[in-house]
């Protein structure tokens, strides 16, 4: 009996020495833990820190065509031409080409450009190349890898959504259509891999590589806004083996999956659902020659008024050879709080402003105290984009197309009345925090034809001359004379969410204070899309985001042959002015100059008196960035710019220790409990033993 009990006294002694021992190292261990996700052997290396909230559909670079491909396309894959980083209004530089190329005016009336590559330029490294040789990884890139992608552009069963950009390059759309039909005549040709059967339909007529190094793109008619193209990834040099190899067979990807590029960077590990890793391609031109102080690869030297003191021209920077970031981490976090709190821990470099933490975070339109205490920075940045509120010009109540000028000139009036009845920014303090610049013509700042001065007469909340001119459209007090009731319209809409209510009804309410009664008509997207191609809809609200920096590319989207009803084009308005037309075809080939700007005013004056659309605003980007990311400047539109950017990683990693300290008391706590629990055992252990 006394053996057992003190065979049980010594269980317990060793039971509790145990206990006593784990809750120290779990202490200890407690201590040295944090919630740092990223391994501690990065805290000195120059890694960017970033997120995505959806996984890209396509990294094909004649495919993807969202800011969440374009993040990896853009960086991955190099352009002929690119835009300068710092100024404004956007201007050309050369990229992979020697130069920008001017427009070349042919003896039988046709256009031409000619691109010359810089000579040594190469791929990264990928097995695909091994398809030219067992111990290749890279080759050089020449002229045939940027018309092969050209073609892929062309081609149907690519289909890429920018294919009706190219139409006026000679032969481009006959080549697509004689590739389905060599496809669907021989089953063989269709299996052959797409460089081949290329060469064997003979490829367009105006993509010619007269050498191995040029360029030529000849036009069938002047096109000046097809440049633009050769800035952005959709143009960029592909080499038909990564296309061939990359087949999905085999455990090996498919080619959207894994891109092969001449970029700065090269992706490196693609787990599309969870993380994506950019790291710095040692064959891109900028790393191998810097001596050439190439533009696209060197800090440039200029930008805009205010750059300097911003600190974008720092003497440290300037003339430098980029890239400075070695390595660029996306993670996904889906929801915008947990994203946003990471970076206000230090673990994302930089982040949007949320709408649950504007209030906080921005005050008097400017970063609150807090976080300029915090080192965070504010980047504004009006975007290239119009938001809008169309009139459907084919309807006979708002649009009176077909009828007599009486009746167009009664319609006219209702438009303009309710354009000034929406009041613009009071709809963005609303919805957008007050992000957001009011328009007053479809031309956003930074784009050529944006004048500041600019007032249009039709864009302002004035209720009293509302009234007046709906009186002259014989709608007195809002009042339909028919029926004798508030005139009746439907405002269209095929996103049927809470949210877009709302904002929906903030139109309404606006319209209803001048006697009109507005329904908000919102139905399925597929059904709201047949509304539209039917001409089946009085209003609706939409937006249009630039594909490049050219009024061009605002003013298509009012010219007849774009009408929604007669093309399924983007014109939703269904406007269709002969003299607005004749203008546009003037406009698009005319250089930025005064005669330009000329006809780019006339053309404004028409929108302004015709009132297709009630401009609404164009958005404004707020980012903030912590005060280790150095060179940073907001782009205003697809952004490929990280090559530019720098980072101070130990600043960073002190901040984040900073920031991120472990909260000790919870196991202070638990150590007292513990040893109160231990030690009056052992006390007792030891007086019986004695």
């Amino acid at each position: 009996m006394i053996g057992a009990l003190t065979g049980r006294r010594g269980f317990m002694n060793g039971q509790s020495s145990r206990i006593l021992l784990a809750v120290l190292a779990f202490l200890i261990v407690g201590a040295a833990c944090t919630n740092d996700p990223y391994p501690g052997a990065d805290n000195d290396r120059k890694i960017l820190y970033s997120s995505f909230s959806e996984a890209p559909k396509s990294l094909d670079p004649a495919v993807a065509y969202n800011v969440s491909a374009h993040r990896i396309t853009g960086n991955v894959y190099d352009t002929l031409i690119e835009f300068h980083y710092l100024k404004r209004p956007y201007v050309l530089i050369p990229g992979l080409a020697t130069s920008v190329p001017k427009a070349e005016r042919l003896a039988d009336g046709r256009t031409a450009y000619t691109f010359k590559l810089r000579k040594g330029l190469l791929f990264q490294n990928d097995p695909s190349f091994a398809l030219n040789g067992a111990n290749k990884r890279t080759r050089e890139v020449v002229a045939g890898d940027v018309a092969f992608e050209l073609m892929r552009l062309a081609d149907p069963r690519i289909a890429s959504p920018i294919v009706n950009k190219f139409a006026s390059v000679a032969g481009f759309v006959a080549f697509g259509k004689r590739l389905s039909t060599l496809r669907k005549a021989d089953p063989a040709f269709a299996k052959l891999p797409a460089h081949r059967q290329y060469a064997r339909a003979g490829g367009p007529r105006g993509i010619q590589t007269p050498d191995k190094y040029t360029l030529r793109l000849v036009l069938e008619r002047p096109d000046p806004q097809i440049i633009y193209w050769f800035a952005l990834p959709f143009t960029t040099p592909v080499p038909w083996e990564a296309v061939q190899f990359y087949d999905g067979r085999e455990g090996r990807p498919h080619f959207r999956d894994h891109p092969v590029g001449t970029g700065p960077y090269r992706l490196a590990i693609y787990k599309k659902q969870y993380r994506m890793v950019l790291e710095r391609n040692a064959n891109w031109y900028g790393r191998r020659h810097p001596e050439w102080k190439a533009p696209g690869a060197t800090y440039p030297s200029q930008g805009e008024k205010g750059d300097r003191e911003r600190g974008l021209l720092d003497s440290a920077y300037v003339g430098r050879p980029l890239a400075f970031i070695e390595r660029i981490e996306f993670r996904r976090d889906k929801e915008s709080i947990p994203r946003f709190n990471k970076f206000l821990q230090g673990y994302y470099d930089g982040a949007g402003v949320i709408k649950e933490s504007f209030s906080q975070m921005i005050q008097n339109d400017a970063l609150s105290p807090d976080m300029v205490r915090r080192g965070v920075r504010l980047e504004k940045s009006v975007e290239a984009s119009i938001f809008y509120v169309a009139f459907n010009l084919l309807d006979p109540v708002v649009g009176a197309a077909e009828a007599g000028p009486a009746a167009k000139s009664r319609a006219r009036k209702l438009r303009q009345a309710m354009s000034l009845a929406i009041d613009v920014p009071e709809y963005l303090r609303v919805f957008s925090n007050g992000r957001g610049v009011p328009a007053n013509s479809p031309i956003p700042p930074s784009i050529f034809g944006h004048e500041k001065s600019y007032r249009n007469p039709y864009r302002k909340l004035d209720l009293p001359r509302a009234r007046r001119l709906l009186a002259e459209a014989g709608y007195a007090r809002g009042i339909d004379p028919r029926t004798s009731q508030p005139l009746k319209l439907g405002f269209d809409t095929g996103n049927t969410s809470a949210q877009a209510r709302l904002r929906y009804q903030f139109f309404v309410n606006a319209w209803r204070r001048i006697g009109l009664d507005v329904e908000v008509r919102a139905t399925t997207y597929n059904q709201f899309l047949q509304k539209q191609k039917d001409g089946a809809y009085q209003m609706t609200f939409s937006g249009w985001i630039a594909d490049f920096p050219d009024p061009e590319n605002f003013f298509f989207l009012f010219e007849t042959s774009n009408s929604r009803k007669v093309s399924g084009g983007p014109n939703y308005a269904n406007f269709s002015n002969p003299r607005y037309d004749a203008l546009y075809q003037r406009m698009r080939i005319l250089p930025n100059g005064p005669e330009r700007l000329k006809v780019t005013r006339e053309m404004i004056s028409i929108l302004e008196h015709e009132r297709p659309w009630i401009e609404l605003y164009h958005d404004e980007s707020y980012t903030l960035a912590h005060a280790w990311v150095k060179n940073l400047k907001a782009f205003g539109l697809f952004s490929f710019a990280v090559k530019y950017r720098d980072i101070e990683p130990r600043r960073r990693a002190a901040a984040r220790a900073a920031w991120n300290q472990p909260v000790m008391w919870p196991l202070w706590v638990l150590l007292v409990l513990a040893v109160g629990f231990v030690v009056p055992g052992m006390i007792t252990f030891f007086r019986e033993r004695n």
